[in-house]
């Protein structure tokens, strides 16, 4: 790897700001604070100081996650950056665009979860959480460092997009629910399914922009291993998956107000499928819509349930 770059610089500060992706990590916050919620609604109480220093600890995981995919991901980038640039795809651009090297985000990466478990061991210790408090976190630091790291590389094992559907889905809202109550109910768990669906579906849609810079760099990712026709399908039942689950969470106890805040991403959703399957995956700035609209259905998707249980 090449040598730091200057840290202390202005400009360096840009990068470091842009490789981050703060705009990104509201799809694990969200999930974490719903999950809060949850504990708020089944015990009236919210601890504000716990849900803060989680919410820490939760960017900073993610945190990891980005940096670690700037230096491991660096070949495809480069590629993808070779060509027309995307929102969504090929990285923050950091290293393509030599703003910072890929020893540093390499080693951001990992002080960011040194900081994480530093975080995490105060929580278990500091207010008293459950036993479950460290290997929940692990589960986290696992999939999100090493989505990118060898030697596991989630990204191209074809599984990557589950782990993240778990990590930013069923994790982030079972956290924030378990470090308050001591426990992970079937409400929780249950509206983290459409949550997971939707996040799994953003990084599945964002493949499509990098495909074919993953498939020269030899990046083994769900979409490489079934091709783009087929990913229109996975992409769909992906979606259906979750109208269907956030539907059985209203059944199952979640405040009805949810399912009429769901009726906008619902809609969001539906034109996602609809563009897919009518082939707007072959136009670059369509699909570039379509990747921006599949993050709001997952934002928008977790704000219902917040809302929702925030209000009853």
């Amino acid at each position: 790897m090449e040598a730091v770059s200057n840290f202390s610089s202005p400009s360096s500060f840009r990068s470091w700001i842009i490789a981050s992706r703060p705009a990104f990590h509201t799809v694990g916050v969200f999930p974490y604070t719903l999950g809060a919620m949850i504990a708020y609604h089944c015990t009236g109480h919210f601890d504000w100081s716990l849900w803060g220093i989680g919410t820490i600890t939760v960017m900073l995981v993610m945190l990891s996650t980005h940096l670690s995919g700037e230096c491991f991901d660096h070949q495809e980038d480069m590629l993808s950056w070779s060509e027309k640039p995307s929102k969504f795809a090929g990285g923050s651009g950091v290293i393509p665009r030599r703003l910072i090297t890929r020893k540093a985000a390499f080693w951001g990466s990992v002080i960011s979860i040194g900081f994480a478990i530093g975080l995490g061991l105060t929580i278990w210790i500091g207010f008293g959480t459950g036993p479950w408090t460290i290997p929940l976190g692990f589960i986290g630091i696992v999939g999100g460092f090493f989505y990118s790291s060898p030697p596991l590389r989630w990204v191209s094992t074809g599984y990557g997009e589950a782990w993240i559907g778990l990590c930013y889905g069923f994790l982030t809202v079972a956290v924030g629910a378990y470090l308050p109550m001591g426990q992970v109910n079937l409400v929780s768990t249950l509206v983290s399914i459409p949550i997971a669906t939707s996040i799994f579906n953003v990084i599945f849609a964002n493949e499509y922009p990098d495909f074919e810079s993953d498939r020269v760099a030899g990046k083994k990712n769900l979409l490489s291993r079934v091709g783009r026709d087929t990913g229109v399908w996975v992409y769909v039942v992906a979606h259906v998956i979750g109208h269907v689950s956030f539907v059985v969470s209203i059944i199952v106890g979640v405040p009805h107000l949810a399912l009429t805040l769901y009726s906008v991403p619902f809609v969001i959703s539906v034109y996602c499928m609809y563009g897919f399957m009518r082939g707007d995956w072959k136009d670059r700035d369509k699909l570039e819509k379509l990747c921006g609209l599949g993050i709001a259905v997952n934002l928008l998707t977790t704000l219902s349930y917040i809302v929702a249980f925030g209000l009853d």
